[in-house]
């Protein structure tokens, strides 16, 4: 065990955040913390680094333990360029890389006793250098580097000209490179682009370390975590598996207690009847047996009622008028800005009632392309046409649709004038805006709240064609689960730029990858859009090989001659994860067809029964022969379903 967390309480103001929070962290465990926004994650996790006091309880570590944190704004400083500020975290190794040298020089001038002391140090040092990797720290730190997204030609940029962003992905470049027994991040993947979510995932996944995790990005947890550490209603809860094995351990949980609060509830109610009929006899031998019912009525620890999943924040979003078949065409977009070339001669076309999401490395024009459609940039060249009856519906991820020195209650009520003050409220309510909050000015909300005010005018708008750029940005987990239930639902046509795998995974039908200046059209969502991806690349690794026939298995004297190990090894691991991942997909539709043909014998099986078909011999053999085939087909499906469990 590396970590221990016992009994934590904590209050702000007298009112709760933390109480009796429990958990250990082992060895080499990947744990992430979940909770809604307001839950006390950081909190917690400062409590942990001793940033903060808690007011009881015990964090204790393992002895001799390294620990590493990154907070969700921890950024660097100074003048030092990217590579020289990640190269400081190996100033061990350049040390002895200097008395390497050194000793390296004096060797040429010395003999004797002296010559064979220096000897021996050199080769202790020797031996220290390449037990620290010392051969291998320059590669060790451009990988990292280029793993979170930073080009070749930007490692020489100054530290303090970089964004906010740039600064906290430099800051976990130096935490990944220092290596400590335990890694604890806050919202590490805010910053990063898909490319460098998934370079991420791989590292984390592969670390000979312990990681805890605080993060809305349920993909990544799901692709992450072995253990899921639920704070609710200042109570810690801890589930065993990822994201997806945590929602439906809770929800068996949630419907447990529901269930039990429900039968409690029934039988106090029964008890309670009872004790009235026993008082409306009026005699005294029923009078003291209702009184014997009421005490032991009154010794019922009553549980409390739990709290209906997302039950708080409501979110309908339909269209008030339907669109013609055709909704958008995009025909020849190009557009740079000066030097910088984002996309060319991109051509597109959205039907009624489809949800694409646009996705793509950062810097590669994504929002551009929806700023583009909604007018607020002009293009180079290219056209943009929408279809018949469109209304479009824009929520911005900066949320420049908002007005910062307006109320609340002003901005639904300039745009939406029809509504009266109870509407208004009753709208805000919706999304958790209640009491004097409405009169809060829009500057002054953050950046979660400015998201469920956007997704309020969002909803009020009864557009058909619904633009959205980074939706799921500063949501919570659970409001995040609101809009995907939303947009599912959604009749009119989507158009959305995301980050968010899980997300897409959930609303997209259509991916239009941006990559190279290009869009490049996938026709599922995002599993199967990384299925395609494999297959592809799987495909170019086969075209190579075959253009080579004549080279030699046998690695020459060149350095050059052969593949390197490293090489080796990461192309073994690339065909591991997509074996991995063929195997999970070939899982999920062998579930997907038992369960089709299950369903549909039960729908057979109340078929032979109905009055209408149990008279009918002719109709009777055709369900029953289509029975035993289904039969047939579910005994193979059953055998592959085992064998694709068991495999490792």
């Amino acid at each position: 065990m590396i970590l221990s967390v016992n009994n934590i309480h904590k209050s702000f103001n007298e009112v709760p955040v933390l109480r009796n929070v429990s958990f250990h962290i082992e060895d080499n465990e990947k744990a992430a913390i979940v909770g809604i926004n307001g839950a006390g994650k950081t909190t917690l996790l400062r409590i942990i680094m001793g940033e903060l006091a808690a007011d009881e309880g015990l964090v204790t570590f393992a002895k001799d333990k390294t620990v590493g944190y990154l907070s969700q704004h921890e950024a660097v400083s100074g003048e030092n360029t990217i590579y020289q500020e990640l190269l400081c975290v190996k100033q061990d190794i350049l040390d002895m890389e200097q008395q390497m040298h050194t000793i390296e020089l004096q060797m040429k001038t010395v003999s004797g006793d002296l010559l064979d002391k220096l000897m021996n140090s050199y080769a202790s040092l020797t031996n220290a250098y390449e037990s620290a990797n010392g051969y291998a720290y320059k590669s060790e730190v451009v990988g990292v580097l280029k793993g979170l997204g930073f080009a070749e030609e930007e490692f020489s940029k100054s530290v303090s000209t970089l964004s906010g962003g740039q600064k906290t992905r430099v800051a976990l470049g130096k935490l990944l490179l220092l290596k400590p027994n335990l890694i604890i991040l806050d919202e590490p993947t805010n910053h990063l682009d898909l490319q460098s979510i998934a370079w991420l995932e791989t590292y984390l996944l592969n670390y000979k370390g312990a990681v805890i995790i605080v993060s809305h990005d349920r993909y990544f947890l799901d692709r992450i975590a072995s253990k899921v550490i639920e704070l609710d209603n200042t109570a810690a809860t801890v589930f065993s598996g990822n994201y997806s094995a945590y929602a439906a351990g809770k929800e068996m949980l949630r419907a447990a207690a529901y269930n039990a609060y429900m039968k409690q509830q029934q039988e106090i109610k029964h008890q309670e009847a009872v004790i009235e009929k026993l008082r409306s006899f009026n005699r005294e031998k029923s009078i003291k047996r209702a009184e014997s019912r009421e005490k032991m009525l009154d010794k019922i620890d009553v549980l409390e009622k739990p709290t209906e999943v997302r039950a708080d924040m409501h979110l309908t979003l339909e269209p008030k008028f339907q669109s013609g078949n055709d909704v958008l065409l995009v025909d020849g977009l190009s557009k740079s800005f000066g030097p910088l070339s984002l996309f060319e001669a991109l051509s597109f076309e959205l039907k009624k009632g489809e949800h694409v999401a646009i996705i793509g490395d950062n810097g590669t024009g994504k929002t551009t392309i929806l700023k583009i459609i909604n007018e607020l940039l002009p293009p180079d060249r290219g056209t943009i046409r929408l279809g018949t009856n469109v209304a479009i519906g824009y929520y911005d991820q900066e949320h420049h649709v908002l007005h910062p020195e307006k109320t609340l209650f002003q901005e639904i009520s300039d745009d939406y004038p029809s509504l009266n003050n109870t509407e208004i409220r009753n709208t805000l309510a919706a999304f958790l805006f209640t009491g004097e909050d409405v009169f809060k000015t829009i500057k002054t909300l953050s950046g979660g709240e400015r998201g469920r005010l956007s997704l309020a005018k969002l909803m009020l708008s009864e557009a058909n064609f619904l633009i959205l750029d980074e939706p799921t940005n500063h949501l919570d987990i659970m409001s995040k689960e609101i809009l995907e239930d939303a947009l599912c639902a959604y009749t009119g046509t989507v158009l959305y730029v995301s980050h968010d795998r899980y997300f897409i995974n959930r609303t997209a039908h259509r991916i239009l990858d941006l990559n190279r200046r290009t869009l490049t059209n996938y026709l599922g969502n995002y599993d199967y859009y990384l299925e395609k991806k494999e297959e592809q690349l799987t495909r170019i690794d086969t075209a190579l090989s075959d253009s080579q026939p004549g080279k030699s298995s046998v690695a020459g004297s060149g350095t050059n001659d052969a593949p390197s190990g490293a090489k080796q090894d990461w192309k073994a691991k690339k065909e591991q994860q997509a074996a991995q991942r063929k195997r999970e997909n070939d899982l999920k539709k062998c579930e997907a067809q038992i369960e089709a043909l299950e369903k549909r014998n039960e729908e057979i099986d109340g078929l032979m029964v109905s009055p209408d078909v149990c008279t009918n011999v002719t109709k009777l053999q055709e369900l029953n022969r289509e029975k035993e085939e289904n039969e047939k087909e579910l005994a193979s499906l059953y055998e592959k379903w085992e064998e694709l469990s068991l495999a490792e």
